[in-house]
Order: structure tokens, then sequence, then C-alpha cells
């Protein structure tokens, strides 16, 4: 740890509750942080309209996801370290501007590859605002109980936003028009620009670096290619050449990406620190938190229609409780940082998760089942989110101001990487068992998935020991 960083992290915790500027700066960064989580989902319910309305083919309809979240975990590092170069209130108010120009093009689209195009400048944007937000967050509070807090509310929120993302773009799409999703992100977009450029403060940057080109290259593509390898995965099996092309060259382009820093002057990504074990161990252990909840997610609701015959709408109602769980979890995380420390909340919200989803595995097609799978899956959601929030807070703990760009951006890139690699790995596990049945398939994606959570908290409780108290 730096002087510097020592320095901030004995400030006095008396300033645990957020100055009136800090507030609406923190107000701006939540408001753009939840619109872009429900960015992910929004347009999931409203799929086939927008294929009927556009001529979208039954098979092309996924690239109106996958555009975006190709975009945002490809391009996350990249941004995440310009941000430290060329400053995190720029960059988080140029993504407001892509956001808001891109969500305007796909509001008025009338073709495929125009929303396709729209769907891709709001996964860049995206990739611009989230990493220089959670970089603003951390530079404006000293390590302890103000910047958990901060992470908490963001959590929180962002957690939210995946939830609620899909009940409102079917409100949206129900009331009015699919259009809708896109325009309500310009407002957003245009409030948060129109306030953060006066509210928004960064330290000022002691010198500014240059940006390892070749580094940047190389770890986007490896990127792009694992993501769409993934993507494939969920489309079309794990057995399937198209899957496994794009994961060998990301393996390749990964291997280009680790020689190049090896070589560079001023590296993208500095081996000190990768070298902290908080941070490396820190953001694999929320990458997995983000795969099992939003893989149990992609369980429950299988489950919810496809076994005990709920409507869409009811299931998507009935797992809005998942939802109130992790909201409560973010809100609860800092208090539980504050009393055993970061890295242990990782591993008490861990095995919570995993106690939580092992009692689903025994799951039955009868509809008694409904009431423990809201309770259990309630708790699970809290537990979560303590996880989560004790990852980010792990892994940009004493990283120094400087580097606190990347060190989000990395956080950043592993929330995305696990949300779309959980989802095909547990559909995956069910298609395995379709010869036995449904059930039987969901009930061990559902047990996989506890036990990896359970694995989460022993890798964690092995590798970073007893952390300090924040």
């Amino acid at each position: 740890m730096t002087p510097t960083d020592s320095t901030l992290s004995t400030l006095p915790q008396a300033r645990d509750r957020f100055t009136p500027a800090q507030a609406l700066a923190m107000g701006v960064l939540l408001m753009a942080n939840f619109t872009l989580a429900v960015d992910f989902s929004i347009l999931t319910v409203a799929l086939p309209p927008i294929g009927r309305e556009l001529g979208f083919d039954t098979a092309s309809l996924q690239w109106i996801v996958t555009a975006f979240a190709v975009c945002a975990a490809s391009f996350t590092l990249f941004f995440g370290r310009v941000a430290d170069l060329l400053g995190r209130k720029r960059l988080f108010l140029a993504g407001l501007v892509l956001l808001g120009v891109a969500s305007v093009v796909g509001g008025l689209a009338t073709t495929p590859g125009v929303l396709l195009a729209a769907r891709v400048g709001q996964g860049t944007a995206t990739a611009m605002v989230t990493p220089a937000a959670l970089a603003l967050m951390t530079t404006m509070f000293p390590e302890g109980r103000a910047r958990s807090r901060a992470l908490g509310l963001n959590g929180a929120l962002m957690a939210a936003g995946f939830t609620s993302g899909a009940v409102l773009g079917g409100l949206l799409t129900g009331g009015v028009s699919w259009r809708w999703a896109f325009f309500v992100n310009v407002a957003v977009a245009a409030a948060a620009l129109l306030v953060g450029a006066f509210v928004l403060h960064e330290p000022r940057r002691v010198a500014r670096a240059r940006l390892d080109v070749l580094g940047a290259l190389t770890v986007t593509a490896a990127l792009f290619a694992l993501v769409i390898g993934i993507d494939s995965a969920g489309r079309v099996g794990w057995g399937s050449p198209g899957t496994w092309a794009p994961f060998v060259v990301s393996a390749a382009f990964f291997v280009m990406f680790a020689l190049a820093e090896r070589r560079a002057a001023e590296p993208l990504v500095p081996p000190s620190l990768l070298k902290r074990r908080t941070v490396a161990w820190g953001n694999l252990a929320g990458l997995l938190a983000f795969a099992t909840e939003t893989s149990l997610v992609f369980l429950l609701t299988v489950y919810l229609q496809e076994i005990l015959r709920y409507t869409p709408i009811a299931a998507g109602l009935m797992l809005g409780v998942l939802g109130v769980g992790t909201v409560l979890g973010g809100l609860l995380a800092p208090r539980v940082i504050g009393k055993v420390g970061s890295s242990r909340a990782i591993v008490i919200g861990s095995v919570v998760q995993a106690a939580a989803t092992l009692p689903l595995v025994f799951a039955s097609d009868d509809r008694s089942w409904a009431i423990p799978l809201l309770i259990l899956s309630f708790l699970g959601g809290v537990a979560n989110l303590v996880a989560i929030v004790g990852y980010v807070v792990t892994a940009t703990g004493g990283v120094h101001s400087d580097q606190q760009g990347l060190a989000t951006g990395l956080v950043t890139m592993s929330q995305q990487v696990g949300i779309a690699l959980g989802t095909p790995v547990m559909a995956a596990v069910v298609a395995a068992l379709a010869g036995v049945g449904l059930l039987a398939g969901l009930q061990a994606a559902i047990g996989l998935n506890a036990m990896i959570a359970l694995a989460t908290a022993v890798l964690v409780a092995i590798v970073l020991g007893r952390p300090r108290r924040q």
C-alpha cells in the first residue's frame, strides 16, 4: 500500500453519511448505472414485437441482446484504463452522450441493421459509463464505511435494474410501444449529463501516461471472442464447432495480450495490480457470484413456467421477490462489511446463498413448492448481494487512486462475463439430462449452482484468509 492509500485508509470514519454535494453526485452516478442495468434485460420481452415490426427472422432476434452484451463486456477493461488516463468524469459524460444518441437511433429504427447499430452504441456506452462511475465512487470516498455504503447502494440499484428490466420492458411494450424502452434512456442520459457536469469531481491526475494500444487491442479482441463463444454455447450448445472456435481465438488473443504486457513500457494492466490477491481473487469471486445468481433466475423461470405452469407474467412477479432480496442485500452489505470485513462478507454471503439454493434441488411438480421457492430465492438474493458488494470493496480496496478506473474496469468485466457465462453453463446441464426429464435437469443444474456458490466461499476463505476490518 502506498503512503497515499495508507493516509486514506486511516481517515476518520465518522463521515459515514454523505454530504449534500456527495449525495447529489451519487444520485447522478446511481441513476446512470441503474438505467444501464435495466438496458441489459428491458428488450427481452419485446423481442417478438420488434421482430415482427422490423423484419427480424427468429434466429436473428437474439442479436438484439447479444450485440449489447458483447460490447459491454469487451470494451470495459479498455475504457476502465482510458478513464484513468483521460479522466473519469470526462469519460462518464461522453458515455452518457453516446447512450443518448444510440437510444434515439434505436427508438427511431426502421430496419434490423439500424437497431443493432443502436444496441452496439448502448453496449459501448455501458462499457464507458459503468467503470467510470464506479471509479468516481471509489475516489469520492476513502476506504471504509462510506465507500462500502456507496458501493452497497450501487449494487442494490443495479440488481434492481437487472431484475426489473424485463418487467418494465413488458409494461412499455404492452402499454405504449417497445420504442419507449429506448426513449426513456434519452431523458435519463440528458438529466444525468446536465447535472453531472456540475456536481461530479475527481482528484487531479499527477501525470498523463500513454495508452498501451497493443494491449488494449488484444484484450478487447480476447474478451469479444470469449463472449461470442459463451453466447454461441447458449444457443447451439457446447459441443458445436461454432462454440469452441471463438474460445480458441479468445485464448490466442489472451496469450498475445500477456506477451504484449510483458514488453510494454506502460502496460494496460500493470502486473503489480494483478499480483494483488484481493484484486485477482476478488474478481474471480465476483464473476462466480454473478454467474450463479443470474443463471438461477433462468432456471427458476423455466421451473415456474414449464413445471408449475405459471404464466410468464405470474412467474415474473414471483421472481420479483428475488429482486427485492437483492436490493435489501445491497443495503445490508455495508453493515456486514463494517463488522467482519469485505473478504469475509463474500464468504458469508456465498455460504448463505448456497444454503438457500440447495433445498430447491428437491423441488417437485407440486405447486406447494411456490411458497418455499419465494422464501429461499429471497434469502439467496439478499446473500448474493452481500457477496457482490464484498467483492467490489475487496477488488478496489488498497488500489491507488490513479488505478481506480482500471480496478473498476476489472470489476465491471468480471460482472458482465459472469452474467454471460452462467446461463449457458446451466442450460447445458439441463440439456444433457433432457432424456431423463426437464425437472431432473433443472434439479441437477440447481444443485451445481449451489455447489459453485459454496466452492466460491471456500476458495475466498482459503486464499484471502483473515481480512482486515473495513
